[in-house]
């Protein structure tokens, strides 16, 4: 399957604008963070040569400091692209590394588009294959987007066939991302993309040397298959790959700046208090059905930092209950204190439902009840959260959240310039 500009479709490139944009809002909104400037500290105190932009500062470095640098900030905010059936953020490790390869090489933004499609298409298709039994332990953003940031990274090199074999091999070999961090809200989320995103350009810049890997690192007896996944289903690898839609299509954007396992549950309570007009001092009880995968993950995680109350289901829909809407703001020192969110959040009770995993993870959905004061109890599902393809954002939506996330680093100006210019990459 040769994929470039003219053979991909109309529709992948412009979602691969919009994801460009969607990424770009998450590095600014994260770069000021103290993961991503520890990272940008330590890439600076490396050096490198001036090959691509640091977007944090504007400054100069290597490709692969690039990469690093400007995938960590990406992730920081919780607001960047999520694929559901690979379980997977797409952008974070993708397009850092298509950007700064694509600096690297002088390349056009027809080819940084098809290099950004291409790199989707791998990241996500290793993710379907390594599916949820690999998710319980490796964080796949981090162990398959190193697949697609290489390949992104490899297409804009216009790397050969066998060369390509022997890049995906070296990727492989490098790919890791452990969940441990989760039980300390550790800063280990950010490095996961950043790595990947580094080593897939790595990964390409040593196959073009003729440097040499496993030629059978997916489906080898000690390949990336057989070691991290109890079940793996490597015909998804490749099955209707030219034929089937692009997999960057069925990309979700995210509306809320927490882990993607609780949107829909946010929704669900946020669908209940716009219909019925709930009040914080309204609730008597609010129940959460969740997907198992959901509450293995996030269950044991504690609000102990900003950080960590993303990850931390009751927090989240206390703070949808209580404020309406769950965005940058909603992470903050004061917030973790507020008391009115603590006394939602004591009310808070959460299922595992073995019915919601049947369809997970092609949907992720949740299940809200809240029962009043006064004994009126009001239910909500949601099988796809606002921003999925299914329920899918506008342009206009999109744009706005950009000028959200980047207020804060770009003024007004700036920030038109940014979007048109993302919207218009390959001119």
């Amino acid at each position: 399957y040769d994929a470039d500009y003219d053979t991909l479709s109309a529709d992948g490139l412009d979602m691969a604008k919009m994801c460009f944009l969607d990424w770009l809002g998450s590095v600014h909104a994260g770069k000021g963070s103290r993961p991503a400037v520890a990272i940008q500290l330590v890439a600076k105190s490396l050096g490198g040569n001036p090959e691509a932009t640091l977007i944090s500062d504007g400054s100069q470095s290597s490709a692969y400091m690039a990469a690093l640098v400007n995938a960590a900030a990406s992730h920081v905010v919780e607001m960047d692209d999520l694929h559901k059936g690979s379980i997977l953020h797409p952008a974070a490790p993708v397009i850092p590394a298509a950007l700064a390869m694509a600096e690297r090489e002088g390349a056009s933004g027809r080819e940084l588009l098809t290099a950004i499609v291409v790199g989707y298409e791998v990241a996500i298709r290793a993710g379907e294959a390594m599916g949820p039994s690999h998710y319980q332990f490796w964080h796949t953003t981090g162990t398959c987007g190193t697949f697609g940031s290489a390949a992104a990274a490899g297409k804009i090199l216009g790397l050969s066939k066998p060369e390509l074999a022997m890049m995906l091999g070296t990727a492989g070999t490098q790919a890791a991302g452990l969940w441990e961090f989760l039980v300390d809200g550790a800063m280990s989320k950010q490095l996961h993309p950043a790595k990947a995103a580094a080593d897939g350009l790595l990964s390409a810049l040593l196959a073009e040397q003729g440097f040499t890997a496993a030629s059978r690192i997916f489906e080898g007896e000690k390949g990336f298959c057989q070691a991290m996944a109890r079940e793996c289903d490597r015909d998804r690898l490749v099955k209707g790959l030219g034929t089937e839609p692009l997999r960057i299509l069925s990309t979700s954007f995210k509306v809320h700046a927490a882990c993607y396992h609780i949107h829909s549950a946010i929704d669900a309570v946020l669908e209940i208090r716009r219909k019925h007009g709930l009040r914080p001092a309204d609730v008597e009880s609010v129940r959460i059905a969740l997907y198992p995968a959901a509450l293995d993950l996030l269950e044991k995680v504690a609000p102990h930092d900003p950080y960590a109350a993303k990850f931390n289901i009751p927090f989240c829909v206390a703070t949808a209950l209580v404020y309406g809407q769950v965005g940058l703001s909603a992470f903050t020192a004061d917030r973790l204190e507020d008391s009115k969110i603590q006394e939602v959040m004591q009310q808070i009770s959460l299922v595992r439902d073995s019915e919601l995993g049947k369809v997970y993870p092609e949907r992720w959905p949740a299940m809200a009840e809240v029962t009043t004061r006064a004994g009126q109890t009001y239910a909500a599902r949601i099988d796809f959260a606002r921003g999925d393809p299914k329920n899918p954002m506008t342009r206009e939506e999109l744009e706005a959240k950009f000028h959200n996330l980047a207020t804060p680093a770009l003024d007004e100006n700036q920030r038109r310039k940014t979007i048109d210019a993302c919207l218009n990459l390959d001119r």
